[in-house]
C-alpha cells in the first residue's frame, strides 16, 4: 500500500487519511461528502429507529433518553411505569391501583376519595360552601293521544361520541361509582345521604329506520307540543343511555338493509330517609318508587316507539335518533359536539359547550365549568358565592373561595392536618407524620416508635432503633432492616419500603440500591421478516444473569441470511458462562455458522450455513455486560456466491473505514435495504452513493458484482 497522504498532504486543503490500497480526501473544512469527513462530526443518534423508547434529545457527540410523566428510564434508552403504590402505597388513605403512567387511590365501600384524591370521607361529608347537584328529571306526558318524554340534565354531563352512527351519554353520579366515574368526580362533592342501596332497572329499545344522531329538536316540532297530561315525573340520580345504529339483514331476501336503532338504558333512583314515615317503612318506599320507575319505563318505550323521546341539555331539546333527512342527502353534516370552521369539523374546546340551537360552540357562564372537549352542556361549580368568570376550563377556575381552595391557599402544609384538609389545622402528633399538603390525617410510624418532634414529615423522623442503609427497609413490627426483595430497589437510608422496579423488569439480586439494577428479561421470539435485528434482552443496558433467549429465523422462500455482528460485549472473565450461538436447530450437533463467548469490538459479517437459523444466548450467574445488537437482512438465494465472495473479501474488514460502515446504523440500512429489495438500489443516486460511502468501498463492491453479473466480458 502507497501512503498517499505523505506527499504534499494527498492534495488535500483540510486533512487526508490514508487506506489500503488509496486514500480519501476532504477538500473543505466543512467536511462534507465522505465517509471520513463525515466521522468527524457529530452523529444523530436520535435519527435512528429504536435509539429511545419515548423521547430522544442529541447533543454534540451524545444523546439522552427521557421518559413521559409516570415513567422511568432504565437498560440507558428504555421506560417502564412507575409503580407508585409501591412507594408508600402512593400515600394513599385506603387502597392503591396502579395504571400504566399513574396511579389511582381507592376507597373501601361507604366512603368516597377527599378532593386531595388520597384520603377516604365519609359519603355525607361536604365540603364548605359547596351545594349538591341538581339531579336528572324524566318526565313523561301524553298529547293528543301521543307519549312523549323528555329527560332533563342540569350538571353531570357526559357525552362521548363511539362512532359515526353510535354514542353513549350519562348523566349524574351513580352511587357505587365504577373506577372512571371516581376518576371524572373525584373533585365533586356528594352530599347525598343514602338510606339504603340505590334502585337500578335497565331497559333495552329499538327504533326502526333510524340512526343514532343526536340533533337538536326542531323549532315546529316544539311549538306544535300544545297541551300536555303528565303522566310520570321521577327525580333521578345517574342515567347511562347507549345509543347505537346497525343495519339488520334479512336471511334468505334480496331486498336492502334495514337501519335499527338499538337504545340500552340504565336508571338509577336515590333512596331518601325523609320520605320513610310511619304508615310507609323503608320497604314499603322501596316497593312504591320501583313501580313508579317502572311505570316510568314503559311510558318510555311508548315514546320511543314513536320517535318522541328527548335529551334537554342547557335549555335545547335534542332527538335520541333520527330518520335519515332526504334534504341533507349528499351534505355531510359535522358530528354533535363540533362545528364547521374553515370547511372542518372542529370539536368544541373546553370551557365551552355545543349549543344546538345556534348550531356553535358557547363559552360556559360564570359560575360553570366543562374540562371535556365536545360536551353539550357546561358543570355547575361546586360553590355558591356566585363568583367566577366566563368560559372556566375545570373547577380550579370556578373562582370565590372555591378557586383559593383548589389552588392550594389554606391547604394545610404538610406535618399538619385537618378534618377537610383545608385550616385551621392541627399538628401530627408524635409518632406520626404527613408528607404532603391538603391530608385528612397522618401516618403513623408503627410499631410504637415516636417521632423526633411533633409535625413530621416523614418516616426518615420516626427514631428507629436501626438504621436501614440503601437496598434496605425498615420492618416495623420486627424493628430489623430487610433487604429489598427481587424486583424492587431502595436507593435512600432509612425507609420503610422497596421500590417496585419499572414495567416488567427485575433485578439480578435482593438488596439492589438503584433503578439501573432492573433489567428487562424478554427477549427471543419468531422472526421472519426482510430485515430484523436479533439483541440481548435489556440492551444497551447489562443484561441480565441466568438468562436464556433463543431466536429462530424463518426467512421466505428461496431467500437466505447474511448476518452483521457490529461489536459483541461477554466478560471474559466468565469462562465462556456467557454465550451467542447460531446453528441450524436446537441439536448441538448440527451445522454451526456463529459461536462466540467473548468481547469483540471489531465487526464481522458472514453468511448462515443453513437456510434456516436457531440463535441461542446464555448467560450465567456470574458478571454481565452490555450485550449485542445483531442485524440480520435476508436475500434472494441467486445472489449467494456474491455475498458470500464479500463478506469472506479481507479487504472488507482491513480498512478501518469499512469497519465503520457495518457499524454505522444508517450506512447498514442502506445496505440491508438494498439486498432485501435489490429495486430500491435504484431510491439512492451515484451522488448519495458517494457521499454515504468511500471510494474504496464502492471500488471493492463494483469490482464484484461487475464480475458476478459479466463473468465473461
Amino acid at each position: 500500500d502507497i501512503d498517499e497522504c505523505l506527499v504534499n498532504n494527498g492534495g488535500c486543503d483540510h486533512f487526508c487519511r490514508n487506506t489500503v490500497g488509496s486514500f480519501e480526501a476532504c477538500h473543505t473544512a466543512r467536511c462534507i461528502g465522505t465517509l471520513e469527513c463525515r466521522l468527524t462530526e457529530d452523529i444523530d443518534e436520535c435519527s435512528f429507529e429504536r435509539t429511545c423508547d419515548h423521547t430522544c434529545i442529541n447533543y454534540p457527540g451524545s444523546f439522552e433518553c427521557l421518559c413521559h410523566k409516570g415513567y422511568t428510564l432504565y437498560g440507558l434508552t428504555h421506560c417502564g411505569d412507575i409503580d407508585e403504590c409501591s412507594i408508600s402505597n402512593g400515600s394513599c388513605d385506603y387502597g392503591c391501583l396502579n395504571t400504566m403512567g399513574s396511579y389511582e387511590c381507592v376507597c373501601p365501600p361507604g366512603k368516597k376519595l377527599h378532593w386531595n384524591k388520597k384520603d377516604c370521607v365519609e359519603m355525607v361529608k361536604c365540603l364548605p360552601n359547596a351545594k349538591p347537584a341538581p339531579k336528572a328529571q324524566l318526565v313523561c306526558s301524553k298529547t293528543g293521544g301521543i307519549e312523549s318524554c323528555f329527560l332533563s340534565c342540569p350538571s353531570n354531563a357526559l357525552f362521548v361520541p363511539d362512532s359515526e352512527n353510535s354514542y353513549t351519554l350519562s348523566c349524574g353520579i351513580p352511587i357505587q361509582q365504577g373506577k372512571a366515574q371516581q376518576k371524572r368526580n373525584a373533585t365533586l362533592p356528594s352530599c347525598a345521604d343514602s338510606l339504603a342501596p340505590p334502585i337500578k332497572q335497565k331497559a333495552r329499545f329499538k327504533i326502526k329506520d333510524a340512526k343514532c344522531h343526536l340533533r337538536p329538536r326542531s323549532k315546529e316540532k316544539t311549538k306544535d307540543s300544545g297541551k300536555q297530561a303528565v303522566l310520570d315525573n321521577c327525580q333521578v340520580t345517574f342515567v347511562n343511555l347507549k345509543c347505537d345504529s346497525s343495519k339488520k339483514k334479512r336471511r334468505g331476501r334480496k331486498s336492502p338493509s334495514k337501519e335499527v336503532s338499538h337504545i340500552t338504558t340504565e336508571f338509577e333512583v336515590e333512596m331518601k330517609s325523609e320520605e320513610v314515615s310511619d304508615t310507609c317503612n323503608i320497604d314499603c318506599v322501596r316497593k312504591r318508587m320501583e313501580q313508579k320507575l317502572q311505570t316510568a319505563i314503559k311510558t318510555l318505550r311508548k315514546s320511543i316507539n314513536k320517535q318522541q323521546f328527548y335529551i334537554q341539555f342547557s335549555g335545547t331539546e335534542y332527538e335520541v335518533a333520527q330518520k335519515p333527512a332526504k334534504a341533507t342527502e349528499g351534505h355531510e353534516a359535522c358530528s354533535t359536539g363540533q362545528v364547521l370552521q374553515d370547511g372542518k369539523c372542529v370539536t368544541c374546546s373546553t370551557g365551552t359547550f355545543y349549543s344546538g340551537e345556534h348550531n356553535q360552540c358557547v363559552p360556559c357562564s360564570p359560575g360553570t365549568y366543562q374540562d371535556t372537549e365536545g360536551q353539550l352542556t357546561c358543570e355547575p361549580c361546586p360553590s355558591n358565592d356566585g363568583q367566577g368568570v366566563a368560559g372556566a376550563r375545570n373547577v380550579s377556575e370556578c373562582g370565590g373561595k372555591f378557586n383559593l381552595i383548589v389552588k392550594g391557599l389554606g391547604q394545610c402544609s404538610p406535618g399538619h392536618y385537618s378534618s377537610d384538609g383545608f385550616k385551621p389545622c392541627r399538628v401530627c402528633l408524635l409518632g406520626t407524620y404527613q408528607p404532603e399538603p391538603g391530608r385528612t390525617l397522618c401516618f403513623p410510624c408503627g410499631g410504637g416508635l415516636v417521632t423526633k418532634y411533633e409535625g413530621a414529615v416523614s418516616f426518615q423522623d420516626c427514631e428507629t432503633k436501626v438504621h436501614c442503609s440503601p437496598g434496605h427497609y425498615y420492618n416495623s413490627t420486627t424493628h430489623r432492616c430487610i433487604r429489598c426483595p427481587v424486583g424492587t430497589y431502595q436507593p435512600e437510608f432509612g425507609q420503610n419500603y422497596c421500590i417496585t422496579c419499572p414495567g416488567n423488569t427485575s433485578t439480578d439480586f435482593d438488596g439492589s440500591t438503584n433503578v439501573t439494577h432492573c433489567k428487562n428479561q424478554h427477549c427471543g421470539g419468531e422472526l421472519g421478516d426482510y430485515t430484523g435485528y436479533i439483541e440481548s434482552p435489556n440492551y444497551p443496558g447489562d443484561y441480565p444473569a441466568n438468562v436464556e433467549c433463543i431466536w429462530n429465523i424463518n426467512p421466505p422462500p428461496k431467500r437466505r441470511i447474511l448476518i452483521v455482528v457490529p461489536e459483541i460485549f461477554l466478560p471474559i472473565e466468565d469462562e465462556c458462562g456467557d454465550v451467542l450461538v447460531m446453528r441450524k436447530s436446537a441439536s448441538p450437533t448440527s451445522i454451526t455458522t456463529y459461536e462466540t463467548c467473548q468481547t469483540y469490538e471489531r465487526p464481522i459479517a458472514f453468511t448462515s450455513r443453513s437456510r434456516k437459523l436457531w440463535i441461542q444466548f446464555k448467560s450465567n450467574e456470574g458478571n454481565s455486560g452490555k450485550g449485542f445488537q445483531v442485524p440480520y437482512v435476508t436475500y434472494d438465494e441467486d445472489y449467494q456466491q456474491l455475498i458470500e465472495d464479500i463478506v469472506r473479501d479481507g479487504r472488507l474488514y482491513a480498512s478501518e473505514n469499512h469497519q465503520e460502515i457495518l457499524k454505522d446504523k444508517k450506512l447498514i440500512k442502506a445496505l440491508f435495504d438494498v439486498l432485501a429489495h435489490p429495486q430500491n438500489y435504484f431510491k439512492y443516486t451515484a451522488q448519495e452513493s458517494k457521499e454515504m460511502f468511500p471510494r474504496s468501498f464502492i471500488k471493492l463492491l463494483r469490482s464484484k458484482v461487475s464480475r458476478f453479473l459479466r463473468p465473461y466480458k
